[in-house]
């Protein structure tokens, strides 16, 4: 078993900038520090979630099963092309940004929304159904299975907090207020863009 190897890859795609990235660091930026690692705990669970799933098998299973991958394709999609347009009404509205003293949302809502983001990630499945399949030797035993998901996980969970805590840094916020509605543009660009793309993408890419 090549855990480093499988550290590195684990790190590379939780750490690549994606629309879990981007709701974590617009979230932080808008709504403050607790609200940006409420968003973070939430695709951390969606990422725990996956994992254990292609430990069992779930994941290819699912990527067997065209109409299941189809139904989550199709949901992840129309959830980012929803977070687009709520950023693209943002970007259109006047108005002055004042620094978030508290969380602007319930920070229930908010782990629901990075939980609902990466639940809805067809490129998690595929990620972790890749990373079981090829990465964990066959026949591994279950101290292995749990050894791996344990280990990506905890990783995961440091890359997408401290991801939080960067963009809830003081002059990262204040750079947003001073540009917000080019941030709020650039950030429906970046969901519509990658809404669009998992709609019209494959799904044996």
């Amino acid at each position: 078993m090549e855990l480093p190897l499988i550290l590195l890859a684990a790190l590379v795609a939780t750490g690549s900038p994606g629309p879990a990235i981007l709701a974590i660091a617009g979230t932080s930026m808008t709504s403050g520090r607790k609200s940006g690692l409420a968003v973070a705990s939430g695709v951390t669970t969606g990422s725990w979630a996956w994992s254990v799933a292609a430990a069992f098998g779930l994941g290819a299973v699912m990527m067997a099963n065209a109409w299941l991958f189809e139904a989550i394709r199709y949901a992840g999609a129309g959830y980012l092309l929803y977070l687009a347009l709520k950023s693209a009404r943002s970007a259109l509205r006047p108005g002055e940004f004042e620094v978030p003293g508290r969380p602007a949302a319930s920070l229930r809502r908010a782990y629901g929304k990075g939980l609902a983001l990466h639940l809805t990630n067809p490129k998690a499945i595929l990620f972790f159904g890749s990373l079981f399949a090829l990465g964990v030797p066959a026949g591994s035993s279950p101290e292995k299975l749990l050894t791996i998901i344990l280990a990506v996980g905890f990783q995961s969970a440091l890359v997408f907090h401290g991801y939080a805590l960067l963009f809830s840094n003081p002059r990262l916020v204040r750079a947003y207020g001073r540009f917000r509605r080019w941030f709020e543009a650039l950030f429906a660009v970046a969901f519509g863009a990658a809404g669009l793309r998992i709609l019209t993408a494959r799904a044996d890419l």
